[in-house]
């Protein structure tokens, strides 16, 4: 399959790397082929931190995906809301991390 780097802020990798945060939502939608992500911790840390596996992807309406990702979604509901202003739906990659 595929590998795809993903730039992400190094409060988040915490949470991921802790395994208190599941998902890893994005804007647009990854390749269906894409089975790996290389997970690359922004700055202050500048470099490549972990490898996690795509587990399934959720793709429905945006209040669907809070209900069902919510309690391991690493994020408060405000940041989810702000961070899909705008939208009424999009795409979601569940990951966990593997080292």
């Amino acid at each position: 399959m595929c590998q795809m780097l993903l730039s992400i802020n190094p409060e988040h990798v915490e949470k991921i790397l802790s395994g208190k945060k599941q998902y890893e939502f994005r804007k647009v939608r990854c390749k269906s082929d894409v089975d790996k992500i290389i997970i690359y911790s922004t700055a202050p840390q500048k470099m490549v931190v972990a490898e996690a596996e795509i587990e399934e992807i959720i793709e429905d309406d945006i209040n669907e995906v809070w209900r069902q990702t919510k309690s391991l979604a690493g994020i408060s509901y405000a940041f989810f809301k702000a961070y899909y202003k705008y939208k009424s739906f999009r795409d979601f990659d569940r990951t966990f991390y593997t080292e």
